[in-house]
């Protein structure tokens, strides 16, 4: 593995973000790393704020339709876990490529917020029309992601 790669989100066929991230471990099906907030200054959700110094682990499969971000301070507090919708990930050439369908899923760090996401943009998207499969495994994927999240394991029983 090399000692750098490069995540790149993207949505609608063009580039979202694209940012350098660490490789932590590859198991073949599924690849992750760790980058610290990638954007420009502070994205307050309401109920998370991603601000600079916060490190995200993110666990990106190849054989499922999504990726779970671990985030967390700069001082290493666990703040919840930002779950994106995508298409499988593609890893060539030291670029892993996640497209993006609009549906997201945030949980807090004790478990008890658990909170679906963007279900209106994901609607106004289109994609049930020009692509229904991939649609309903957006919204499998979705629901998958929720209930292990309610579950007594929580989702750090997927990323164990």
């Amino acid at each position: 593995m090399s000692d750098r790669l490069t995540v790149t989100l993207t949505k609608a066929g063009r580039t979202k973000i694209s940012y350098p991230a660490e490789p932590v471990a590859d198991t073949g099906t599924r690849i992750t790393v760790r980058a610290p907030w990638a954007a420009p200054g502070v994205r307050d959700f309401g109920f998370v704020r991603f601000e600079p110094g916060d490190v995200f682990t993110e666990h990106f499969w190849r054989d499922r339709w999504y990726a779970v971000k671990e985030v967390r301070t700069g001082g290493g507090v666990l703040k919840g876990w930002y779950c994106d919708v995508t298409r499988p990930a593609s890893v060539e050439d030291g670029v892993i490529t996640v497209e993006d369908l609009d549906l997201d899923l945030w949980v807090s760090a004790d478990g008890s917020s658990v909170l679906r996401l963007d279900e209106d943009e994901f609607a106004a998207s289109g994609l049930a029309g020009t692509d229904p499969e991939a649609a309903a495994e957006a919204v499998r994927a979705l629901d998958a992601l929720e209930a292990q999240a309610r579950s007594a394991a929580g989702l750090a029983a997927l990323l164990a």
